[in-house]
């Protein structure tokens, strides 16, 4: 019989992922086994394959289907091998500018406006080379991404070329019904993830009368039009209170998923509100009593509390955020983070980074990990310095952080988010120093504080009972 692969898989290997697939419109690639791949390689509508056990496991998985001798695969189905290693995401920032000013704005170093943008032409050249290198996926951000006068095109550009958009970042106020009907004209149905500040305090974050009004009818116009919203919401001390009725709010426009992030010291949040941010112990404090309430509402919407738990009421479960590797997965081959070593991130001037959360810290310390308008990308995620940082392994922060190697609780925490221990490292500029939100967190007993407050609730991310 003669077999092709469906239009929706194709199939892939890199340098490091030898064997593995795409499915359309789902990010990362799944692995195969060694014989499977060796059939899929024959799925080409041109040998003719005996029926055996493995070619019906993949029919029934649907990952081949009976064809016509000489009825193709498609162009972007067909095989692909690729020499760099494996990177299935890209956060661009095709955008450094912003109408808004916002206080926190983690891509600056100061309070001075960010003018740098990817032009249209450099962003083409750019999404060619993401095709030579076998990306998948885009997170769209900036700025604000849809100030950039070829928004619409660089979605389309990328869609033109099999990858897809999973997520764009906007304030929203650029949200109408016309371009959430030509995004959709595009196929494109992106993760809206909208930034809100809390009931009544997100004009002073944003800077900008009006920007509170504006992203609540952005969320409801996208929830209207069937796009995914989360919100992204900003908590320190002048907004603290507003949490649990801001929740309640986002719930009722149908948001499916509110994330509360810790505003941290980045250097232009230090500027503008040096004794805003909430002190560690502080946050979990108010974060657990924010959990206690939350739970005893009526709400489903996911809530998830960065770098503290996640909250899943609708299957009664939760997640610590902390726990990287619940008990028993612990690996010293793993990366010291998964989101980096899964997703490249570019800032709006064309530097590649770990992640666009830390561009601003690198900025301030004039660090670079390269340019993509100085080398291309196929070089950058080949060797160099940015691909040492972020296929760093578990066992080699072990090896390099006095702190980290002797903590009974690293194999649990395995030494935190890279960003938070470089931020809190100061100009020691230390890749390799502890994230020490993690330390309280562990040291001071706050996963034992979660699980006694959500008592009852299945707990996805246990610890060694050894450490407990």
């Amino acid at each position: 019989m003669f077999y092709r692969l469906p239009d929706y898989i194709a199939l892939r290997s890199w340098s490091d992922v030898q064997r593995a697939y795409y499915v359309r419109n789902q990010i990362d690639a799944r692995p195969l086994s060694q014989k499977q791949f060796e059939v899929m390689l024959l799925c080409d509508g041109e040998h003719d394959i005996s029926l055996d056990s493995t070619v019906l496991q993949l029919e029934a998985l649907k990952l081949i289907m009976p064809c016509d001798k000489g009825e193709y695969s498609s162009q972007w189905s067909s095989y692909r091998k690729y020499d760099n290693k494996y990177f299935p995401k890209m956060n661009l920032m095709i955008t450094g500018k912003c109408n808004y000013n916002c206080l926190h704005c983690f891509n600056a170093a100061d309070n001075a406006p960010i003018m740098t943008e990817w032009s249209f032409e450099d962003i083409v050249k750019l999404l060619d080379q993401c095709v030579e290198c076998g990306i998948n996926a885009f997170t769209i951000t900036g700025g604000e991404p849809m100030a950039h006068k070829h928004f619409l095109d660089i979605l389309t550009e990328i869609h033109k070329r099999n990858m897809f958009v999973a997520e764009i970042n906007t304030n929203g106020f650029y949200i109408t019904q016309d371009i959430l009907d030509k995004i959709k004209a595009i196929g494109c149905r992106p993760h809206m993830k909208i930034s809100f500040d809390g009931v009544g305090h997100h004009d002073y974050m944003r800077n900008f009368k009006g920007a509170e009004e504006i992203a609540l009818n952005a969320m409801k116009l996208c929830v209207d039009n069937g796009f995914d919203v989360m919100s992204q919401t900003q908590v320190h001390r002048k907004n603290l209170d507003s949490m649990l009725e801001t929740a309640k709010l986002l719930e009722s426009i149908g948001v499916y998923k509110m994330r509360i992030i810790r505003t941290t010291e980045t250097p232009r949040w230090a500027q503008n509100a040096p004794d805003a941010s909430l002190p560690i112990e502080e946050y979990y404090d108010s974060m657990l009593e924010l959990i206690r309430q939350y739970i005893k509402s009526d709400m489903h919407m996911i809530l998830t509390i960065w770098q503290f738990a996640q909250i899943h009421p609708k299957s009664h479960d939760y997640v610590m955020e902390p726990v990287y590797t619940p008990a028993g997965t612990y690996r010293g081959s793993k990366p010291v983070c998964k989101g980096s070593r899964a997703m490249i991130a570019v800032t709006s001037s064309g530097e590649i980074v770990p992640c666009n959360q830390v561009s601003g810290v690198l900025k301030d310390l004039n660090i670079s990990m390269g340019n993509l308008h100085d080398k291309k990308l196929k070089e950058l995620i080949s060797g160099g310095t940015y691909l040492e940082r972020v296929c760093q392994t578990v066992a080699d922060l072990k090896e390099n952080s006095s702190k980290c190697g002797s903590c009974k609780y690293f194999v649990n925490c395995t030494g935190g988010c890279r960003a938070m221990g470089l931020l809190y490292s100061g100009k020691n500029m230390d890749f390799n120093a502890p994230d020490i939100t993690k330390c309280y967190f562990f040291e001071n007993g706050w996963h034992k504080k979660l699980l006694e407050a959500l008592e009852g609730w299945t707990n996805l991310s246990p610890m060694d009972t050894e450490i407990i």
